[in-house]
């Protein structure tokens, strides 16, 4: 009898579907439309369109407004008809910002400055999410606590701090420290900035200290330590991720004869490759906005970030008269905003399915 009942359930289903097609067009469309249920989900997803169009809307058009404002001309401006298609279509702003700002200059330095931090962040703090998640020692908690932390704590508290301990960064103190205890003079600190001389630092100073103000030093230390920008957000977003990894395939290299790093280099790290990417977008892109730290460490490096901030009316190349002045400058300034975030959109467009895996793989449930 158990047996029968699917062979029943398809002959029933095959009948049904065979006198419904030999029923006339107009009837089998009544029958399929023509009921409350299809009426309630065309309905359902009318609204729902309507709704998401009208989000989309006030999120989009202040976007789609500046790019379009960023091809009109000051005529334009003015023209209470134009809205969103110049009349005058021109690109005599975005030559402006490029020739008279130095974008070039400024985006080549930034990302130079982002890419190579936030690789460097990137691995350091692979490395110290992996001890947090994988070894159990005495003190993990706490340190993992204090990572926490470094997310709450305001930047500004630290400010004065950091920018004396890198204007008198102690060289002598670290020379001597890894010497053993032995005194270090003055004349090897500058033999050893002679050998060195990277990134143009400063000269030593007679406290045995050097100024590393205006190099990238600051930077580069702060990320090899795991102390920059944002990386205690990294530092948990991978340790999450890390906790999530089965201990058998560790187990199975250790089996094998490989060693911790090793392990860590050839099986967990190219598991982690979707949550790598995301730390590193956030990174890359946290790094390319930043003008705390670009300003604390340095005082005359073309940024572009900065580039906002060096506007003062209007470029000479754009130099304009009469009304319509400070509408011109509004759109210079949106402009250059659109231009600074540019390389972040490109950058978006090509990881992005890296992004949205990683986040949903970073492990933010409970434990």
């Amino acid at each position: 009898m158990e047996n029968s009942m699917p062979k029943i359930k398809k002959e029933s289903k095959n009948k049904i579907r065979v006198e419904f097609d030999r029923t006339p067009l107009k009837e089998r469309l009544k029958a399929k439309f023509l009921n409350f249920y299809f009426l309630q989900t065309i309905v359902v997803k009318i609204l729902r369109f309507i709704f998401l169009l009208g989000i989309a809307y006030v999120v989009l058009f202040p976007f789609f407004s500046k790019i379009a404002s960023s091809f009109m001309s000051p005529e334009d401006l003015l023209d209470a008809t134009v809205r969103l298609v110049p009349k005058n279509f021109t690109i005599d702003i975005y030559k402006a910002i490029w020739k008279d700002l130095k974008y070039l200059e400024a985006v080549t330095n930034t990302i130079l400055i982002s890419l190579g931090l936030a690789l460097i962040q990137t691995f350091v703090c692979c490395v110290i999410a992996y001890g947090l998640a994988k070894y159990k020692f005495k003190g993990n908690g706490i340190i993992f606590m204090l990572v926490m932390i470094t997310m709450i704590i305001p930047h500004k508290t630290l400010q004065s701090s950091m920018s004396m301990n890198f204007t008198y960064f102690d060289i002598g103190g670290i020379l001597s420290f890894l010497s053993g205890g032995a005194s270090v003079g003055i004349e090897s600190i500058d033999e050893i900035l002679a050998q060195i001389n990277v990134f143009g630092l400063a000269e030593a100073l007679p406290d045995h200290s050097i100024n590393l103000k205006n190099t990238l030093w600051p930077f580069v230390i702060l990320a090899a330590t795991g102390l920059a920008f944002k990386n205690g957000l990294y530092v948990f977003m991978l340790r999450q991720f890390f906790k999530g990894i089965p201990d058998s395939l560790e187990e199975s290299a250790y089996i094998d004869g490989s060693g911790d790093f090793r392990t860590f280099l050839q099986i967990i790290l190219p598991m982690s490759v979707p949550m790598m990417i995301t730390v590193f977008l956030f990174s890359f892109c946290w790094q390319w906005t930043d003008t705390f730290y670009t300003t604390m460490f340095f005082t005359n490096l073309k940024q572009a970030p900065l580039m906002l901030s060096q506007i003062v009316g209007i470029p000479k190349s754009l130099d304009t008269s009469g009304a319509g002045q400070a509408l011109y400058e509004t759109a210079i300034y949106n402009t250059c905003g659109i231009m600074i975030i540019a390389p972040l959109v490109v950058l978006y467009v090509f990881l992005q399915r890296y992004l949205v895996e990683g986040i949903e793989r970073s492990g933010l449930t409970a434990e």
